[in-house]
């Protein structure tokens, strides 16, 4: 079987391409991989462990390119997930999500008629997850974002955009899936944007005390990279017109603090926090998973 990841030089592709050539695929009989990427020689350079026979790559911008590779598996990981980019311009990257999954659908139509096709989703378009809910499921309906800043809140509109158009396909009789993704650790997380996995990880490795800035309660779950490629695919085996939707990420929660306290206790640093957290305001965000388990 042959895998397209439309998206596939940012963490979920580096996390497939290295899942894939660790051997981890195997039992999905997955033999060939297709990348597409604007700038593919770049890529190669600053991760020449990604240059296999059986990897390969096709140059393009899933956003303006006009004919895709056929595959028995897409997996659209495209448009940044990093508010960093957001921060940038925000409504700018919005219409990247919308203007890409157009794009795509456009092009599903023409050359991705029989293939399982997965949307990388997120877990943002359910809005602020209540303090009273410790899990949100798939049914879990999408709360108001006016109170979201105005990046987080370009992010989530045009993902809850992408989810529509994506679902859409079905009924032209293609099948989609959708997975809702969460938060997540690896070796290809970056160390270096919003993450607080990964900016703590970086903090500890240079020997410098992590930083908590955070004054209220937040809680997290993280799921490793390898868990999270293997669910990728079989949530893209379960694609049908009627358009499946699963959470993908951890349902063990942590709090920021203890996250840090862990990293920093690995690598013999300290941990520097607010003298008191109000532990009434409550930042969660932990998906309930009980549909994923199922697969």
């Amino acid at each position: 079987m042959k895998i397209l990841i439309l998206g596939g030089t940012g963490f979920f592709g580096k996390s497939i391409l290295d899942s894939f050539i660790r051997g981890n695929l195997k039992e999905f009989n997955i033999d060939s991989i297709n990348v597409l990427s604007r700038n593919p020689n770049t890529f190669l350079n600053n991760y020449p462990e990604f240059k296999k026979n059986e990897i390969l790559y096709t140059k393009g911008d899933i956003t303006t390119i006009n004919n895709l590779p056929k595959a028995d598996i897409i997996i659209h990981a495209a448009n940044s997930s990093s508010f960093i980019d957001f921060n940038l311009n925000s409504k700018e990257q919005k219409k990247s999500i919308e203007k890409a999954t157009l794009n795509y659908i456009k092009l599903a139509k023409k050359f991705h008629k029989n293939a399982k096709i997965l949307y990388c989703s997120s877990g943002a378009v359910y809005g602020n997850q209540p303090s009273n809910v410790n899990k949100m499921d798939e049914d879990f309906p999408f709360q108001d974002i006016l109170q979201f800043s105005e990046e987080k809140r370009n992010y989530t509109l045009g993902k809850r955009f992408a989810e529509a158009q994506i679902k859409k396909l079905g009924s032209f009789g293609l099948n989609v899936s959708i997975a809702r993704c969460f938060t997540f650790y690896g070796d290809y997380l970056p160390k270096d944007g919003h993450y607080a996995y990964g900016n703590f990880l970086n903090q500890a490795i240079q020997g410098k005390d992590i930083e908590v800035k955070t004054k209220h309660l937040v809680i997290r779950s993280y799921m490793h990279s390898d868990n999270l490629v293997e669910s990728l695919i079989k949530i893209a085996n379960q694609a049908s017109p009627k358009c499946p939707v699963y959470n993908v990420g951890s349902d063990e929660e942590i709090s920021i603090v203890d996250l840090a306290t862990n990293i920093a206790n690995q690598y013999n640093v300290k941990v520097v926090k607010p003298l008191q957290i109000d532990s009434k305001i409550i930042d969660r965000y932990v998906p309930n998973i009980d549909k994923l388990k199922l697969l």
